[in-house]
């Protein structure tokens, strides 16, 4: 079975005074053309648990890493650097329907968009994406652990990862995802319903 194998760097840290100032939605994570990420639901950190994302140039360009237990009740998305994009925060109404919702950068007092889970299809869950700041929502279907997509109001696809294969057809583990993402969708948006699916799936 293929592996990953990442290049050996030294990771900063979470740098919360810089992040202050960074906005999920701007240009560096929006592009005008369809983008490839791969996707590893491992931290870089040792011993830590988190995800690594990286550009079809094999470029690390976002990361998690819960330095606490596996499957924290906050958790924050990073660019490499260590600016905080994103902060995840569990919901525990209901052991049995984990909500989440996330905050720009290190906590914003609305949240920029909430998930809860709306249903069942095909064997797998669906769940809602909601923003407060405009009403519009997305759905999160999550067939399971190496499969899922995101679609708009509209019902069309913005998002879809499938297990990762190598130009050989070999595949990867199931931890090791394809994520293919529509122009014109803001990637950090994406990547922190990437880090909510993974810690449903108690990957993360």
């Amino acid at each position: 079975m293929a592996k990953v194998h990442p290049v050996i760097l030294v990771v900063p840290s979470i740098d919360n005074n810089a992040s202050a100032s960074i906005s999920p939605c701007s240009e560096p994570y929006m592009t005008s053309k369809r983008e490839t990420f791969t996707i590893w639901m491992k931290s870089l950190v040792m011993q830590g648990n988190g995800c690594t994302a990286y550009d079809d140039n094999g470029e690390i360009v976002y990361r998690v890493d819960n330095y606490d237990n596996k499957h924290s009740n906050e958790v924050y998305l990073m660019d490499l650097r260590g600016k905080v994009l994103f902060t995840l925060c569990e919901q525990k109404m209901c052991i049995f329907r984990p909500n989440w919702d996330a905050y720009e950068s290190n906590r914003s007092k609305t949240p920029y968009f909430r998930v809860r889970k709306s249903g069942v299809f095909g064997g797998g869950s669906s769940y809602k994406v909601t923003m407060p700041s405009d009403g519009n929502f997305y759905i999160l279907e999550a067939g399971g652990k190496s499969t899922f997509r995101i679609r708009d109001v509209n019902g069309g696809v913005v998002a879809e990862a499938r297990r990762k294969q190598s130009s050989s057809g070999v595949e990867f583990g199931d931890d090791v995802l394809s994520l293919v993402m529509e122009p014109h969708v803001d990637h950090s948006f994406i990547m922190a319903l990437v880090t909510v699916y993974g810690l449903i799936k108690g990957q993360i």
